[in-house]
């Protein structure tokens, strides 16, 4: 694919900024272009355009069947409410706190995928409409950013029929494969709304127990890849007393700004991307998105590029983090549902997992408490109706809060002991139990 070329290139200031203002409207003008049937993109997380979904909102009695394309909107925008369906269908394409209710409750629709495969599936199989993205301002060269979401967004405008840019001067300017210039947009509305923030949670003493197993196998030197949530924060604190370490991730958060100015983080140990903390996307604070502004320490590409598990691969020592809802005891990771019923997605999981266990001594880690609610989270078998998301030969590494289980290497029988030895002490002779009637003690 190509970019589309939407006004005449050229670099006087001038003519750049006549470009701007001839393509600047109101968000219910830039709507207008939305029809009944079309397919409808919506940039990931922080970038989500909520004065453009207001809008499109407001021409609801005009518009049947169109499908609005996300991963984890940030906000309750209108378009999720219940009501909607004869007008809009939300398909997640990684459920959050705004869309799981529809999501649960059958509502709206689900697309399955592996995070560095989703610029492909919308290359190959969606008839991409209309893309909405909130972007940096328009630097002198014509040029604006993605800023903190390029992922799929980057690939999806190449396709779009139509582009539709909110400006928005709360976006940090990225560096890296994150621009597109205003020759390639057809509608620009202007939004001074501030970005959403995802707060760290501050870790109680599961995390921390859990960062601590994580951080002991850490060599100075590796490379990181962290997720959200209070268990990766707790492993980024126990990573303060590190040297030389580096990011490759999916996703930029609070906690890597915080290691970077403890210098823990230098990325001057990395065999790619030497010096930079490398990632498709942030999410966190106004301090992680201040931090990346038009700072040549970050460089952010598509997310086909960031998850790829052979370009993760190439990074030594690298190291991934995620967390899991449940494992069973041969290691297999439940970890998008809470039985049959869908809580987020797949996401990046499986792409790092593999890429990290590839690279030259490379770890993968998968964490989780060892209950909630009192019920072991470690399980002989899985609820029915539970969707696994990372299979028994990818798994690595389960910690909890009363260890570590290598798994690698190991036989059923070896994995059920290792993990029955990490499960809380109230369940593990019930676990060690129901282990042996399943032959694996």
């Amino acid at each position: 694919m190509a970019w589309q070329n939407r006004g005449q290139v050229t670099g006087n200031p001038a003519l750049l900024r006549d470009q701007y203002n001839a393509k600047l409207v109101t968000a219910d003008e830039a709507v207008t272009c939305i029809q009944s049937g079309n397919d409808v993109v919506v940039a990931f997380g922080v970038a989500e355009t909520p004065i453009l979904l207001d809008a499109m909102v407001n021409r609801k009695d005009e518009l049947r069947d169109v499908r609005i394309h996300q991963m984890i909107p940030m906000r309750a925008v209108k378009y999720l409410e219940p009501g909607m369906e004869e007008h809009f269908t939300h398909v997640s394409w990684f459920t959050s706190g705004a869309s799981r209710n529809g999501v649960q409750s059958g509502r709206f629709d689900i697309m399955p995928n592996y995070f560095y495969l989703s610029p492909r599936l919308f290359a190959e199989y969606i008839e991409v409409d209309v893309l909405m993205a909130t972007v940096s301002p328009m630097d002198k060269y014509g040029f604006f950013s993605f800023g903190t979401s390029i992922d799929y967004t980057t690939t999806v405008a190449q396709k779009a029929k139509k582009i539709i840019l909110a400006v928005n001067p709360h976006m940090p300017r990225t560096h890296g494969n994150t621009f597109i210039h205003v020759t390639q947009a057809d509608y620009i509305v202007e939004d001074n709304s501030p970005l959403p923030e995802l707060p760290a949670k501050e870790p109680g003493p599961e995390d921390i127990a859990i960062g601590q197993y994580v951080a002991e196998l850490i060599e100075d030197g590796s490379t990181l890849q962290l997720g959200i949530g209070k268990i990766p924060n707790a492993v980024a604190r126990a990573l303060i007393n590190k040297k030389n370490l580096g990011i490759h991730s999916e996703i930029l958060t609070d906690g890597m700004v915080d290691l970077i100015e403890a210098g823990a983080v230098t990325n001057n140990a990395k065999t790619i991307h030497h010096g930079k903390a490398v990632a498709c996307a942030a999410l966190g604070t106004k301090k992680l998105y201040n931090f990346i502004n038009d700072n040549p320490m970050f460089e952010l590409h598509p997310v086909s590029y960031t998850n790829n598990p052979n370009i993760i691969g190439k990074n030594i020592k690298m190291v991934s983090i995620n967390a899991t809802v449940e494992v069973d005891l041969l290691g297999q990771c439940a970890s998008e549902t809470i039985g049959p019923v869908q809580y987020s997605g797949t996401g990046g999981q499986v792409d790092f997992i593999r890429g990290a266990v590839q690279a030259p001594g490379g770890k993968a880690f998968i964490v989780l408490h060892s209950t909630v609610k009192g019920k072991s989270k470690i399980v002989p078998m899985f609820r029915e109706g539970t969707v696994i998301t990372t299979s028994k030969n990818d798994v690595d590494y389960v910690v909890t809060e009363y260890g570590v289980a290598k798994l690698s290497g190991r036989t059923f029988k070896q994995r059920a002991e290792a993990l029955i030895n990490i499960a809380h002490p109230d369940h593990r002779a019930e676990l060690r139990e129901a282990a042996k009637k399943m032959g694996l003690l």
